[in-house]
């Protein structure tokens, strides 16, 4: 969601600000702005609700490069106040020598915002972050920005990452909790952001915040903690650069990440297929053996989840449960349980508060994410990497099949680790995953040429049904959010066999429901009840179905049976994508919608 940029340097800084504004674009956002030094000891604020494009052509406008050496910058994703100018960061304190930005929510600004309107301050926006600008400036008189910051922070409730720069005396101060914020020195000058990606190319190592850290940025970094002076937190090694995403042949991202799923399925084979027959993968991870496991996520992940719970259970006996993680209040862990906490970003707001909330008890985590370092990695006692490389499309496509693969894997490692799984039979179901790779790459060739035709034939209709039984329910799941997110119409997902007990009451002439059919038992009676009522059935199967990316014509069964039909969720992203082109909406930001959900 929201993103931080902030720095010092010996050389203008308005041009490091605005690539690594452009490098957390893929966060998603809905206004941009950044503070520079702008001379007379003030501040010089540039604000757009447009792209970070058209604020870098603002800054030329301006000269602003030739300003100052020290700054802030931030993408913002609207939490409190309507998306304007006025409200996008960053903000002002009264008299003009301040800025701030700020990631989180405040949770007692409105009580903040009354006592400092009673001490005579004005406010210039609706958002609950100005208040630490106006909090700063009270304790400024007389106290270092440091010592300002750290007083400012003790008031507050909530989570925040923050960045306060005083144009007068060129300090900057940074303040994290329960919201990520990385430092980090080199030769181009010294950094702070809410995600490494964002420095990346100016840095080779970086330190954490943690939650109470007050840090000053400068050659000689302070740290402070609320309970005192802190060891100063480990050198950590920035994680292997990617290169900046460049559509080149493709007309967005999505369309880009999904053609990379393939490629994406066999690095993760490459990288954790060797060490599943024989245990090794879970032995590596240091965890207690366990009765049942239990999987947290929210959105994409944690229908990832659900499609891994499903095939744990049904290929192990080994129960298991899905929470909501914004739900953890209403969930019960037993003992002896694994808590598989699922994030593409591991900065999952909901996620991290239902690990903090000790509603999960002692159970051991293990995360799967696609970000290591993130908070969600350091928070859990082992974590695996998905290694699907950035996604910058908001609708997550290759993450959710790097989720589901990099968990197959641990399950099936687990499972011989524990003796429940003989090897000979894991190394037959490795060889299984194997393929992949060829099967994503096959459903994708025949969504491409199948799909176009029934997004013009149905994009009139004001919502889609998709069903499936088995593990095909749960990967339409998956399906319909993505159909959501991306075109505004509504999508939900049912058990077929739940058609007669309610949803068939949604059902009327060329009402789309898509199935996922994989020849589960009895679903062609389910499918005979849609047609029945005049539903336009789009079938997502073997040769001859409407969307033929199911197997092909010389494969004797469907897919990877044990598996369950995983090849079907590209299918109904490269639907989603299409019917979203032909209504006019922007496939890679949808709206209202962000990356990296780091808001409660």
């Amino acid at each position: 969601m929201c993103g931080i940029i902030a720095g010092v340097s010996s050389t203008p800084i308005a041009p490091y600000l605005l690539e690594g504004l452009e490098r957390l674009e893929y966060r998603g956002y809905d206004s941009v702005g950044i503070a520079v030094a702008g001379g007379s000891h003030l501040v010089m604020r540039l604000r757009s609700t447009k792209r970070v494009k058209d604020l870098g052509r603002r800054v030329r406008d301006l000269d602003v490069p030739r300003l100052g050496t020290i700054g802030i910058g931030h993408t913002r994703w609207a939490t409190h106040g309507e998306v304007s100018t006025r409200n996008a960061h960053p903000h002002n304190d009264c008299t003009g020598r301040l800025a701030i930005v700020h990631n989180g929510v405040i949770e007692n600004a409105a009580e903040l915002r009354e006592l400092l309107v009673g001490l005579g301050h004005g406010f210039g926006s609706d958002v609950d972050s100005e208040v630490v600008a106006h909090l700063v400036e009270e304790a400024r008189a007389g106290s270092s920005l440091l010592d300002a910051v750290r007083e400012a922070t003790d008031a507050l409730v909530g989570s925040w990452a923050l960045a306060v720069f005083d144009g007068t005396t060129d300090e900057l101060v940074v303040a994290s909790h329960q919201s990520p914020l990385v430092v980090a020195h080199s030769v181009h000058g010294h950094f702070a952001a809410s995600d490494i990606g964002a420095i990346a190319p100016w840095v080779e190592d970086f330190q954490v915040l943690e939650d109470g850290d007050v840090v000053e940025i400068n050659a000689s970094p302070r740290w402070h903690r609320r309970e005192g002076l802190p060891p100063e937190p480990e050198l950590r090694a920035r994680p292997p650069m990617h290169v900046q995403p460049s559509l080149v042949v493709h007309a967005d991202y999505m369309s880009k990440e999904i053609e990379e799923q393939p490629e994406v399925a066999a690095r993760i084979m490459t990288e954790l297929g060797p060490r599943v027959a024989d245990g090794e993968l879970w032995r590596s991870l240091g965890l207690p053996d366990f009765a049942r496991v239990t999987f947290l996520g929210c959105g994409t992940s944690l229908n990832a989840g659900r499609a891994l719970g499903q095939l744990l259970t049904r290929n192990s006996g080994v129960p298991h449960q899905c929470i909501v993680a914004s739900e953890v209040a209403t969930a019960s862990v037993e003992d002896k349980t694994l808590v598989m906490a699922l994030s593409q970003s591991g900065e999952t707001a909901d996620v991290l508060r239902a690990l903090s909330s000790n509603l999960l008890g002692s159970a051991p985590v293990l995360a799967v994410t696609n970000v290591g370092h993130s908070a969600l990695g350091r928070r859990a006692d082992a974590v695996v990497e998905c290694s699907a490389g950035p996604e910058i499309g908001v609708a997550a496509t290759k993450t959710y099949m790097a989720q589901l693969l990099t968990g197959t894997c641990i399950i099936l490692s687990a499972l011989v680790a524990r003796g429940t799984l003989d090897p000979v039979r894991a190394a037959q179901l490795v060889g299984d995953l194997q393929r992949a790779p060829d099967l994503l790459a096959q459903a994708i060739g025949a969504s491409r040429r199948a799909v176009p035709a029934i997004a013009e034939a149905t994009s009139e209709a004001p919502g889609f049904l998709f069903l499936g039984r088995g593990a095909g329910w749960r990967f339409a799941e998956e399906g319909a959010l993505k159909l959501t997110e991306l075109t505004y119409r509504w999508a939900v997902s049912y058990p077929a066999g739940e058609l007669k007990h309610g949803p068939l009451a949604l059902v009327e002439r060329g009402t789309p429901v898509v199935v996922v059919d994989d020849q589960a038992r009895r679903l062609a009676v389910d499918i005979s009840e849609v047609a029945a009522r005049g539903g336009r059935v789009v079938r997502i199967g073997g040769p001859g179905s409407t969307i033929p990316a199911l197997g092909n014509r010389e494969a004797t069964v469907l897919g990877i049976p044990w598996c369950g039909p995983f090849e079907s969720v590209v299918a109904m992203q490269v639907l989603a994508r299409e019917l979203a082109l032909t209504l006019g909406c922007d496939v890679d930001k949808p709206r209202n919608l962000a990356k990296s959900v780091t808001v409660h």
